[in-house]
């Protein structure tokens, strides 16, 4: 049985789901449970011809790192570790300077490779540096987190934060595999999987009703990791990215729309000094996005309820001071998804119906976030 994207359904098999992204470079997304267990897929993804690996890693996973380096070492010639800082302060370009001096400390060569094992920050990271090393090495990215597996991990988006903003030294490289091991995001702190899902909603308002219907009828169990509408609504959420990133890989265009919520969330972001997590911002973000598409004509009230109502029942936040607005409309005007000095927004004509809006008035700006105004 298949569903709309034309992938297996998980209720109708236990092996994994392997979900193809085409394009510049293809590259395939396993989803599935115990697959580091296994080991398997790593193995099978690193290939026979890597002979030196570099496990990009946080001290929240360490156990995990250790028992993957452990198992590595069976059959590669060198294994490393490199503990990074956790969240947005791994995304500095000193950490990639330190893994870069690792690399070349221990000889790696274009036929060796990187293995991201974290969140999104780390998987960013990760990224960036191995397509920087040597005009790039081969790529295995491991998400940990919620935000890693359905956003930062899959989509060949990699890139450090600078202190003008967000995401502003990257590269767009492809990883040669992503693993997404469901079992991995049993032990995660609650309030960390509800600002994940803050990415997992996105895809439903952009693109996939189904998402917001299952939190709709059971925000619990939606959220559980252990249940298959969770392992549901992950795998819908890759393909969402899959597909689009298979279409437009640099984002000429269709991959802007997953940017919905992001202009304002980065900005937010930006002005909490990357204290908050990328799903909170991401929430307000995308309640943003909501009211200026109501500003602008073409989003029904019932469907910005309906964004109030799904968030609300995540437990993300829906608005942000006030006197905060100069501040943010400056950080956004530097944002990289802003074009000849002109401000583009991702908003919404329908749920599952996006389009860019650009060169909005500065008072219609002010105006829809007076809205979200707390």
């Amino acid at each position: 049985m298949r569903d709309e994207w034309g992938e297996v359904t998980s209720d109708q098999t236990q092996d994994p789901i392997r979900i193809a992204v085409t394009g510049e470079n293809d590259y395939e997304i396993v989803v599935g449970r115990g697959l580091l267990a296994a080991g398997d897929p790593v193995r099978a993804a690193l290939g026979e011809r890597v002979n030196k690996v570099l496990i990009v890693h946080t001290a929240t996973v360490g156990r995990l790192a250790d028992e993957l380096r452990t198992e590595l070492q069976q059959h590669y010639g060198q294994v490393l570790l490199a503990e990074v800082p956790d969240a947005e302060h791994a995304k500095r370009v000193e950490v990639a300077a330190f893994c870069w001096r690792i690399l070349g400390e221990s000889d790696f060569t274009r036929s060796d490779a990187v293995i991201g094992l974290g969140g999104g920050a780390v998987t960013d990271l990760a990224g960036f540096v191995a397509a920087t090393w040597l005009r790039g090495v081969r790529l295995i990215q491991i998400p940990t987190t919620v935000l890693g597996m359905v956003d930062a991990a899959v989509g060949g988006k990699t890139g450090i934060n600078t202190a003008e903003g967000k995401n502003l030294v990257g590269a767009f490289y492809a990883p040669h595999a992503v693993i997404c091991d469901i079992d991995l995001l049993r032990t995660l702190p609650k309030n960390e999987i509800l600002a994940g899902f803050a990415e997992v909603a996105k895809y439903g308002f952009i693109a996939e009703p189904e998402i917001l219907d299952t939190i709709e009828r059971d925000v619990d169990r939606a959220t559980d990791p252990t249940t298959p509408e969770f392992q549901r609504l992950v795998e819908l959420s890759i393909r969402v990215k899959a597909r689009v990133v298979s279409e437009d890989f640099r984002e000429g265009g269709l991959r802007e729309i997953l940017n919905y919520g992001h202009t304002l969330g980065h900005a937010i972001e930006h002005a909490e000094r990357y204290q908050w997590r990328h799903g909170v911002a991401i929430s307000i973000g995308m309640m943003y996005a909501a009211e200026l598409g109501r500003m602008a004509g073409s989003l029904s009230d019932a469907a910005v309820e309906r964004h109030r109502s799904v968030l609300s029942a995540l437990g993300l936040p829906l608005g942000y001071p006030a006197g905060r607005w100069p501040g943010l409309l400056a950080t956004m005007q530097r944002d990289k998804k802003a074009r000849a000095g002109m401000l583009r927004f991702i908003v919404l004509d329908d749920i599952a119906k996006p389009r860019v809006l650009a060169g909005v008035d500065e008072s219609v700006l002010q105006f829809a976030y007076q809205e979200i105004a707390a």
